[in-house]
């Protein structure tokens, strides 16, 4: 809820867009899109046809995927939930998919068993997770480093780590693949602005700020300013970076 995430995923749309051309998804499938924010890959998906539910645990989040989605005419369902304990019968969906959302929630373990349970034998489970080693995890390193998480809460990049996927999801699944992929921020101003737009717009980041006092708030804007110009393969005065996600596909059993 905090922030306004929908002004930092306008820049991430056609990142959601490659991973359902990735998804085998037809005409009559239902869909359940995780964590889906603004609906970043619901839309792509009922474009093709599904019958898509999108869950998110922020409302603000919900109202404005819904008008995105009223304003192109596509039939989606948006609730309220919590990737921990989803509204949904056993078995309920074809496609279970989830894109840098249900991988910040505080016990994977519970958001594993979830994924796993709603998805039908047969169906799919689908997820994009930023890695450790790219530059999202990077970000995340320089956050955590300022402003540690509570005790007990494992780093939302350990979703990226292949092992680890293998590890929470073998049980219930039949076969898992992941692959890296790459999703391109593109700005239109330099990397202090970029930082600043986080800063005012982009939930955690906005809470880590807030619990440092001026000092400290320079410190971690220049960190990440830093990291914004380190990974910048723009030279006009915009930010360009690549920032590496795995890509989790695993058949449900």
């Amino acid at each position: 809820m905090a922030g306004d995430f929908g002004q930092i995923a306008r820049f991430t749309v056609t990142a959601g867009e490659d991973f359902i051309a990735r998804t085998a998804i037809q005409p009559g499938m239902r869909v359940l899109d995780v964590a889906c924010g603004t609906g970043n890959t619901a839309l792509p998906a009922a474009r093709r046809g599904a019958q898509v539910t999108g869950v998110d645990i922020a409302p603000n989040l919900l109202e404005q995927a819904g008008k995105r989605a009223e304003a192109e005419r596509l039939q989606i369902r948006f609730e309220e939930g919590d990737a921990e304990d989803l509204p949904y019968r056993d078995h309920q969906f074809d496609v279970v998919l989830t894109m840098f959302g249900a991988m910040f929630a505080p016990r994977p373990e519970r958001v594993a068993a979830e994924l796993i349970r709603v998805c039908r034998p047969g169906g799919v489970i689908a997820m994009a997770n930023w890695t450790p080693q790219g530059f999202v995890g990077k970000s995340f390193l320089i956050t955590s480093g300022m402003v540690p998480p509570p005790p007990g809460v494992p780093a939302p990049s350990l979703w990226g780590d292949e092992s680890i996927v293998h590890q929470r999801l073998s049980r219930g699944t039949s076969a898992i693949s992941a692959t890296r992929q790459k999703a391109h921020f593109k700005y239109p101003f330099g990397p202090k602005e970029v930082v600043a737009l986080f800063r005012q717009y982009f939930g955690p980041i906005q809470t880590a700020f807030s619990r440092l006092d001026p000092q400290g708030q320079a410190q971690l804007a220049c960190q990440l300013e830093a990291l914004w110009a380190e990974h910048n393969t723009a030279s006009d005065g915009s930010v360009v970076v690549e920032a590496e996600y795995l890509d989790v596909r695993a058949a449900r059993a």
